[in-house]
């Protein structure tokens, strides 16, 4: 049986850094996977999540199960995190949340849950969006509709295309919208924009389905979180799949947390019984050890003002890298790269041609997407200047 099965490409991302691990040039840049990395070019253990490791280790007795929901301690703080602690719908009690394998796992358990409601539904992704959205989401048997999203050409949101395309979502479908520092293309609704789209929400009644996998790596904890927060504020039902991967660097652990704000509190506890129940068909228990730390972190006053500093220090040298870049790619190509600068978090389109990032790769070991998508957060004071050069040989 199993010898009928034919060998799979590998994923383009995942392929790329395999093949810049083997790649034997000194001066090989990787800016594929999105994974924050140091100066020293290593993914770093925030000093908070060790305190919390080495009490955990101290203290724990038992290797049991989680329970099937996940750590209350880390449900609640995720609930405060992203939803504010003055959360209203919180205040209500009409908010429900079950602990995931990291925001993946959020992902899916949201996918179940809206396809437990209305089989079928539609679900409308950005143009671009993460590639792995889709088979997350789309693997249930939901159908998929795309809305126009970046401007390649002007570097920016494609808000007038956005709103004409959203248009035609209806009630029962479901809008994935990224909540900040958008993958790929680090190009963030404004303010204004997320008014636009909530009130589109009110009047159309399509149900938001936000993706946070990067709170606080954009301008701050809670500026990453205001377009959220408008859309739990003014709307009955929103879904969210969080993710503590990149603000607390638990990318190993799987940490993870699926919150849904629901019309009152009957309708929540309805919910939390459908999310258990498929996440029982999935994986069964979630893992315990990320959300044991992360609870730990969210829960204790020192250790929470310890991990704030650390990612607001990692927030702030993220855009220091886009300011550098910004500027050394202008005084070596001599073309207008400050859109680099507007843009939040971790990522960005360098718009180069397919062709030139293979020159990249080929010819100066510089690995990034076809689409000219980097990871930021992958350049550092050693290798800036190369990169620069490199892509100023191909430009």
């Amino acid at each position: 049986m199993l010898d009928q099965l034919e060998q799979l490409p590998a994923d383009p991302i995942l392929g790329l850094s395999a093949a810049c691990r083997a790649d034997p040039n000194p001066d090989k840049v990787d800016l594929t996977v999105g994974i924050y990395m140091d100066e020293q070019g290593v993914c770093p253990v925030f000093e908070a999540i060790r305190q919390a490791q080495q009490a955990l280790v101290a203290e724990e007795v038992s290797k049991a199960y989680m329970p099937p929901e996940g750590d209350e301690a880390f449900n609640r703080g995720m609930q405060r995190l992203v939803l504010g602690d003055d959360s209203p719908a919180l205040a209500d009690g009409r908010v429900s949340s079950v602990q995931t394998p990291g925001g993946c796992g959020a992902l899916r358990i949201g996918a179940e849950i809206i396809h437990a409601a209305t089989p079928g539904a539609r679900v409308w992704i950005s143009d671009p969006t993460w590639p792995i959205h889709i088979p997350l989401v789309g693997s249930v048997g939901l159908q998929f509709e795309t809305y126009r999203y970046y401007d390649s050409a002007g570097h920016s949101v494609d808000f007038d295309g956005m709103v004409e395309d959203l248009k035609a979502a209806a009630a029962g479908d479901v809008v994935l919208l990224h909540g900040c520092c958008h993958n790929p293309c680090g190009a963030d609704l404004a303010p204004g924009q997320w008014d636009v789209i909530a009130e589109m929400a009110e009047r159309q009644g399509f149900t938001p389905f936000i993706d946070i996998a990067y709170q606080g790596l954009g301008d701050g904890l809670d500026q990453d979180a205001a377009g959220l927060r408008l859309m739990v504020e003014r709307l009955p039902e929103v879904i969210v799949a969080a993710s503590c991967s990149k603000n607390m660097g638990l990318y190993r652990e799987r940490t993870g947390a699926a919150i849904f704000v629901c019309r009152d509190r009957r309708n929540a506890s309805a919910l939390t019984s459908h999310a258990l129940t498929a996440a029982r068909r999935l994986y069964s228990m979630p893992p315990a050890h990320g959300a044991l730390l992360a609870g730990r972190v969210l829960a204790q006053d020192a250790l929470r003002e310890r991990w704030q500093a650390e990612l607001l220090a990692m927030c702030r040298r993220i855009n220091e890298l886009r300011a550098q870049l910004r500027r050394q790619l202008e005084a070596t190509t001599g073309g207008d790269f400050g859109f680099i600068d507007r843009e939040k978090g971790m990522f960005s389109f360098l718009g180069l041609s397919p062709v030139q990032a293979r020159r990249l790769r080929e010819e100066h070991s510089v690995y990034m997407l076809d689409s000219s998508r980097i990871n930021v957060a992958g350049v550092n004071a050693a290798n800036i200047d190369y990169l620069a050069r490199a892509v100023a040989a191909v430009f």
